[in-house]
């Protein structure tokens, strides 16, 4: 249960902002944040990262639908550790509060404009995935395989809960 809970608060975050962003700027006008290191600029993403795939966004919402869907496969079966459920609900957040977007409006509203070198403008659900991601590879390489791989025995050479085993 706080598994949604956590899901839904991070959505609900995320369209928060962009929703700000929607009824306070104009498109393309920047604001102050963290004076010399951002700004929020309102920018609306027709695409991926650094507007890959522009324009796709039948492919963009389906490509990320089946991602999310493994995703949550893997946090519904297989992903007990902490630090890899955390991953997983990040990943999952900010997921889907990107597609909420594309579904609706057909981009992706973006808002934070770094100013210290040349970067893409991004929001707070690619902050939420990119830090998902980042955690999920440390979970990965130093929690999966002593917490969450699946054991198998010898009796019957199947794998098995990882819940099964300490």
């Amino acid at each position: 249960m706080w598994n949604i809970l956590v899901i839904i608060l991070l959505i609900g975050s995320d369209q928060l902002l962009k929703y700000w962003t929607v009824t306070a700027l104009e498109l393309g006008e920047s604001v102050p944040f963290l004076p010399g290191l951002m700004q929020l600029t309102r920018v609306h993403n027709y695409g991926a990262a650094w507007s890959s795939f522009s324009g796709q966004t039948l492919f963009l919402v389906t490509v990320n639908v089946v991602m999310l869907a493994a995703v949550a496969w893997a946090l519904w079966k297989l992903v007990r550790h902490p630090l890899g459920r955390i991953a997983g609900l990040l990943i999952l957040g900010g997921g889907l509060g990107n597609v909420i977007d594309r579904v609706w409006h057909g981009y992706v509203v973006d808002m934070f404009d770094l100013l210290l070198f040349e970067y893409p403008v991004f929001n707070v659900a690619d902050c939420f995935v990119v830090v998902g991601v980042i955690l999920g590879a440390i979970y990965y390489l130093w929690f999966y395989e002593k917490y969450d791989k699946p054991i198998k025995k010898e009796s019957d050479n199947g794998a098995h809960d990882p819940a099964d085993h300490n």
